[in-house]
């Protein structure tokens, strides 16, 4: 692993002039290498359409240029026809670095939107955190942030305003049992959870991993940690839902776990091949199901293909989402960056897993339990796998 430290640095697997005049808008073209004559033909179209704009656009007065630049270069990379390249602003850019680094400046509660009735929700919050402190508890409606009401705005946007800067204030009101909640909390510097576990009976060990942030390795070795001590037997981890994350995460995560050997490798437009490997100093032997289902992508994949190519463990669950190429960020240089796919990936046995998945060992669809929301027939599924095995 030691030997790929910088490829994997800043890699993804995952998973964003009013044209400032003519003349800045030629320059960007011909730094992309089209040359001369599409820059001039390109760069007089892109004046005659801001000149036709002035002139006639109803709502010209609320014209942003910054708005028009943003989307100019957004379309440049969207012309590549990858959902996965994307150019983001300076914002989405710190968004985006908050997001794979784990870390963020807030009041610690994880929050969810019901897309039929738009009511945010705090789904969880953490222990510890500023938002406990100021006496915030799961299932609080929000309300209110800073005294304006938020309740018809995106989740999205209503999480910007409950983000700042480290240090600052921000005033919350909730709705609880009918009645309002209102506190002001001071936000922090705080880590996002993205490992949770428990004990289920019979000694098996379970840990669901969220996504794979940079994060994510030292909460996981606390888990594993953690559940050994208790008296682990058996374990099993869940990446329902996971989309993926850092490639350097899950190489980790994998490298704590199997044995000496390849871990996954890439391969370049021009072929050429990065490989990463685990060594002998950490492996996890007892029996082990992964829990998989549609929304398991990318890192997830590379994931659940190791354990399965190996035989470690048996997946359950359903096919995997299908995203088998790896993005890299690259800084502008100016706040904002572009993620742009670079690689495809592989298996330990050489499968590529674009646009078709990772078909799960035991197959099982999620069944919704109307008479009771906590059941989970997948996951009863994979505990019966391991006992099983343990016969």
């Amino acid at each position: 692993m030691g030997d790929k430290r910088g490829f994997l640095k800043g890699v993804l697997c995952g998973t964003l002039v009013t044209l400032v005049v003519a003349g800045a808008a030629g320059m960007y073209l011909k730094n992309t290498g089209y040359g001369e004559t599409i820059d001039k033909k390109t760069a007089r179209k892109l004046e005659q359409i801001k000149d036709i704009i002035d002139d006639s656009y109803l709502k010209g007065d609320e014209i942003k240029e910054s708005d028009l630049e943003n989307f100019l270069l957004k379309g440049y990379v969207n012309g590549l026809k990858d959902p996965y390249s994307v150019y983001y602003n300076e914002e989405e850019t710190k968004e985006l670095y908050e997001t794979t680094e784990g870390e963020y400046s807030g009041i610690g509660a994880v929050m969810s939107q019901n897309l039929e009735t738009g009511v945010i929700t705090m789904v969880n919050v953490y222990e510890d955190s500023p938002a406990e402190k100021a006496g915030f508890k799961n299932n609080d409606i929000l309300y209110k942030v800073n005294g304006k009401d938020i309740s018809t705005e995106d989740i999205s946007k209503v999480v910007n305003k409950i983000k700042g800067e480290e240090g600052t204030e921000v005033t919350i009101t909730v709705l609880r049992d009918g009645k309002e909640y209102e506190a002001t909390t001071t936000r922090e510097k705080l880590e996002a959870h993205t490992i949770e576990y428990e004990m289920k009976e019979d000694h098996i060990g379970y840990v669901r991993v969220t996504e794979f942030d940079m994060v994510t390795y030292n909460q996981f070795v606390e888990a594993i940690t953690d559940l050994k001590k208790q008296g682990m037997k058996e374990i099993i981890i869940d990446l329902r839902g996971n989309p993926g994350g850092n490639l350097s995460t899950v190489c980790q995560m994998l490298d704590y776990i199997l044995p000496e050997g390849l871990i996954v490798y890439t391969e370049d437009k021009d072929g050429k091949r990065e490989v990463m490997t685990s060594d002998e100093e950490h492996k996890l032997e007892m029996p082990m199901t992964v829990l998989v289902d549609g929304r398991s992508a990318s890192a997830s994949e590379i994931f659940a293909g190791a354990i399965q190519d190996y035989q470690l463990g048996t997946l359950v669950g359903t096919t995997t989402y299908g995203k088998g190429v790896v993005q890299q960020l690259f800084d502008l240089k100016d706040g904002t960056c572009l993620k742009l796919t670079i690689a495809e990936y592989f298996t330990p046995k050489g499968r590529n897993i674009h646009e078709k998945g990772i078909k799960p060992d035991v197959e099982v669809e999620y069944q919704y339990d109307k008479n009771n929301a906590d059941a989970d027939n997948q996951l009863d599924k994979a505990i019966e796998v391991l006992k099983e095995k343990m016969k």
